[in-house]
């Protein structure tokens, strides 16, 4: 693990040029999902916030047997989407899609906490601090991280493939990339836990506290 570690900063000050882009992209992402809410008309942001107000409701009373529901929902979304990742990283073609994946992942971040405050104001602001934010303070930098190392291994691949000058050591670079991204899954199955233990429950006092 010592070794490998300032193999990682490395790899990471080598392609630092991919992970400004991952990060642009997705700040770009956000922005986007920004101007949505923006250029919905009155009916739509009214019938949304119904639905809304609805699931505020359903999370105030969740009981223990559904937040664990919840919390296998989670892992098992950042499974899957890890797991595509993973595959598309391994694949050169995959490239324009991590790019979108990711973007889209901004976009949804965007337009959530943009669609709380457009709605709801100051109270908007505080819902996302709570129910957005702390799980999100960990997502956000796996999944960029993930998307950059997955770029970076799709990138060494087509080099491989397609310029004979470059002889890098394959499999010692994938096994690399594989325990990687299990690390960043161990990471993200802790914060399934953060979101539905701790920010679930500062939403449902917020939410009773606005709503009383």
């Amino acid at each position: 693990m010592q070794q490998g570690m300032p193999m990682v900063q490395s790899d990471v000050r080598a392609h630092m040029n991919i992970f400004v882009f991952i990060f642009v992209l997705f700040i770009m992402g956000m922005v986007f999902g920004a101007v949505i809410v923006n250029s919905m008309n009155f009916v739509q942001k009214q019938d949304l916030f119904f639905y809304l107000k609805q699931f505020f409701e359903q999370q105030t009373m969740m009981e223990g047997t559904g937040k664990a529901t919840l919390v296998k929902d989670s892992m098992l979304y950042h499974l899957k989407y890890m797991s595509l990742l993973f595959l598309l990283g391994i694949s050169i073609i995959g490239m324009p899609i991590i790019t979108v994946l990711l973007f889209i992942k901004g976009l949804v971040v965007g337009f959530s906490v943009g669609f709380l405050v457009n709605q709801m104001g100051w109270y908007g602001l505080l819902i996302s601090s709570v129910s957005i934010a702390p799980q999100n303070l960990v997502i956000i930098p796996v999944y960029l991280f993930a998307g950059s190392l997955a770029l970076i291994f799709s990138l060494t691949l087509g080099k491989q493939l397609f310029i004979r000058r470059v002889h890098q050591p394959i499999l010692k670079a994938f096994v690399r990339y594989s325990a990687l991204f299990g690390a960043l899954l161990a990471i993200l199955m802790v914060s399934s836990i953060i979101e539905v233990f701790i920010s679930n429950t500062f939403l449902e006092y917020v939410v009773k506290w606005i709503y009383k």
